[in-house]
């Protein structure tokens, strides 16, 4: 699979956004594969990617008057197939929107054609504490531009 066209921000007609990532050896275990807790790396570059490509950044989240992160409340993964050193991936994330507190994304990892690994994330929105809080209104606002719609909705 190459990558869709995409615009100057690296989203394509559908919303969806994409990143590269090369598997490196660093990445594997002892058997060549990429070790399974590194494909929450590649999905965390894809969201902050996202964010950042939507015109939310990390840091800048923590420069408000009321600073603001996110945590991860729930993680799910299937692992399809396995990468090995040297493999391109492309990286696939869907911002599907809120629910109350709840900031969800659904993610793809390919390698060409086949699908590696797939996640469902949830993220929530913290004070810079750690204690929790809503998101941040002026924020959902802005994200709704990149919320992905399916093709058949």
């Amino acid at each position: 699979m190459s990558l869709p066209d995409l615009d100057d921000r690296n989203f394509d007609a559908d919303r969806q956004h994409w990143i590269r990532v090369r598997v490196y050896y660093e990445d594997t275990d002892f058997t060549g594969m990429v070790y399974h807790a590194n494909y929450l790396r590649f999905f965390e570059r894809g969201r902050s990617d996202h964010l950042r490509d939507a015109g939310i950044s990390h840091q800048s989240l923590l420069d408000r008057e009321d600073p603001a992160a996110f945590t991860l409340t729930r993680v799910e993964v299937d692992y399809r197939k396995a990468a090995r050193v040297d493999d391109l991936l492309l990286i696939r994330t869907r911002y599907l929107g809120t629910e109350g507190p709840r900031i969800r994304f659904s993610q793809t990892c390919f390698r060409g054609e086949e699908v590696i690994a797939e996640g469902e994330i949830t993220a929530v929105m913290i004070h810079a504490d750690g204690r929790p809080r809503r998101p941040i209104r002026e924020l959902v606002a802005h994200l709704e531009a990149f919320r992905w719609t399916s093709p058949e909705s």
